[in-house]
């Protein structure tokens, strides 16, 4: 099996949970990922250790970026990152992404994988939308990117929190091309 090379970005929209799940996941799938990088906007931090009441992003063993650094390496399609996670995805950050403003890393990158043809996936995180977003979401889409709304199911019947968060970042999983275990419908 190949192994992946995947960024995550983290915004500062409501649900650091999902980001804190994805990780989570991520560390089990290590024997699939050759290389991951880690982004967050400062907003990113603050909601987290708002949200979550700690600062357990810096717990992970990903080497950080600064939203600045153009020189990371997932801000060039020569370093071959097949997919770029943003999770959870403010609309500000994604407007950004759809008008191709590329002023900070997030956005970099994400037009760097937009145009290289490889997979961009977006968690937003926002209710309800207003014409501005649902245009934004259809020109991503049309330039190849993925929309995966954070809309938790419960056909798993989830009982706390994580379980609850983890039926959208198993579907980000499933849609990065991760083999995993996950509920699937159908299959008790």
């Amino acid at each position: 099996m190949n192994k992946r090379k995947i960024a995550i970005a983290i915004t500062g929209a409501s649900g650091s949970i999902y980001a804190k799940v994805l990780l989570d996941k991520l560390s089990a799938l290590s024997d699939q990922i050759a290389d991951l990088a880690l982004v967050m906007s400062d907003n990113a931090k603050d909601v987290w250790k708002h949200e979550l009441g700690n600062s357990s992003f810096n717990d992970y063993g990903y080497r950080f970026y600064a939203k600045r650094d153009f020189n990371a390496p997932f801000a060039s399609g020569s370093a071959g990152y097949d997919t770029l996670i943003v999770c959870p995805c403010s609309m500000g950050t994604l407007g950004r992404i759809a008008g191709g403003i590329s002023d900070e890393l997030i956005s970099r990158a994400a037009d760097v994988i937009l145009k290289e043809r490889r997979k961009l996936i977006l968690v937003v995180r926002e209710s309800p939308y207003n014409l501005i977003h649902i245009n934004n979401m259809k020109t991503l889409t049309e330039a190849g990117g993925i929309i995966c709304p954070a809309t938790p199911s419960f056909y798993s019947l989830p009982k706390t929190i994580e379980e609850v968060a983890a039926t959208v970042v198993n579907r980000v999983i499933d849609l990065a091309g991760f083999n995993h275990d996950s509920y699937r419908w159908g299959e008790q």
